[in-house]
C-alpha cells in the first residue's frame, strides 16, 4: 500500500465515548504558514495503554504531542484530556511530559534530588512541605533512571544524559495517569534504558499509567508495546500492534532511515 493512502489502517477498535480513554484528539489539523502539519489526525490513548507514536523527522510528531497537551493550539480539531480541553485541566499532577529539547540548566545552583522534587509541587503546590511519602516517591523515581547514586550531585557536575535522566524521573514523581515522552532516552546507555524501561512496564501493568512515547530507540521496550502509530506527512499511516506492521497492507520502506530499528525489518 502506498504511503499517500488517506485512509489509515486502524486495528484497535474505537468505542465512542470510552470511559477508560485519558486524552483524545479528533480531526487535529496544524499548518507552518501554506504547508500543512497535521492533517485531520484522530488518536486516542486509553488508561493502561502502552503506545508508540513514530515516523519520519519533520512528520509532525513533536506538534501533535504539544497540541495533545494544551501547549498549542489547532487550526482544527479537538482535544480532550480525562474529559476536559487541555487548558481546562485542574489536576496538572496527572500528566506527566518529558518534551524533545528540554533546557540545559547546569547553572542552576540545584541538586538532581531537588529537580526531581521540584515535580511534586504540581500536586502539593509551593505552600505545602514536601511529606514523608513525597521524599520516598523522589527516591524511587531517581533510582528507577539509575540516579539514586547522585542524588546530591548539582546540575552543573553531571552530564547531558544524566540531567536527561533526571528530567525522566521528574515526570514521574508523581506516578501520573498520563506519561507524555518525546524522545526521552536519546544519548542514555544501555543499563539506564533497562531501568526506564521497568519503570514503564511498572507504571503500565500496575498502576494503569497511559504512556504515550516517541522515541528512535524503542528496542528496550519493544516487546511491552501495546500499539505503534505511524504518523507520515501530518496523516496517521497505521494505528494498531507492532507485530502487524510488517503483515504485508503497510509500507514503510520510505521509513527505514528514521524509524527505530527494531521496525526496520517489518516493512
Amino acid at each position: 500500500m502506498s504511503p499517500e493512502v488517506s485512509s489509515p489502517i486502524v486495528l484497535v477498535p474505537e468505542p465512542a465515548g470510552d470511559p477508560r480513554e485519558v486524552l483524545v484528539g479528533r480531526g487535529l489539523r496544524f499548518s507552518y504558514g501554506p504547508d500543512p502539519v497535521l492533517d485531520g489526525v484522530d488518536l486516542a490513548v486509553r488508561a493502561g495503554e502502552f503506545v508508540a507514536l513514530v515516523g519520519p523527522n519533520g512528520s509532525g510528531k513533536s506538534t501533535l504531542l504539544a497540541i495533545l497537551l494544551g501547549l498549542r493550539s489547532p487550526a482544527g480539531g479537538t482535544v480532550e484530556l480525562f474529559g476536559h480541553a487541555p487548558q481546562q485541566l485542574t489536576e496538572r499532577w496527572r500528566v506527566g511530559y518529558v518534551p524533545q529539547r528540554a533546557p540545559i540548566l547546569e547553572h542552576l545552583p540545584a541538586t538532581l534530588w531537588e529537580v526531581v522534587a521540584s515535580g511534586c509541587l504540581a500536586r502539593t503546590g509551593w505552600a505545602r512541605r514536601l511529606g514523608k511519602q513525597d521524599r520516598i516517591a523522589v527516591d524511587h523515581a531517581l533510582e528507577s533512571v539509575a540516579l539514586g547514586h547522585k542524588a546530591q550531585a548539582r546540575l552543573g557536575e553531571v552530564s547531558g544524559g544524566e540531567h536527561q535522566r533526571a528530567l525522566i524521573a521528574r515526570a514521574m514523581v508523581n506516578g501520573p495517569d498520563l506519561l507524555v515522552l518525546d524522545e526521552p532516552s536519546a544519548g542514555i546507555d544501555a543499563e539506564s534504558q533497562r531501568r526506564f524501561r521497568d519503570s514503564l512496564v511498572h507504571m503500565v501493568e500496575d498502576h494503569r499509567t497511559a504512556v504515550l512515547l516517541v522515541s528512535h530507540e524503542l528496542g528496550a521496550v519493544a516487546a511491552d508495546l501495546g500499539r505503534v502509530v505511524v504518523l507520515q506527512r501530518g496523516r496517521i499511516l497505521y494505528d494498531g500492534p507492532p507485530e502487524h506492521l510488517g503483515d504485508g497492507r503497510v509500507s514503510l520502506g520510505i521509513h527505514r532511515h528514521d524509524l527505530p530499528v527494531w521496525l526496520e525489518g517489518l516493512g
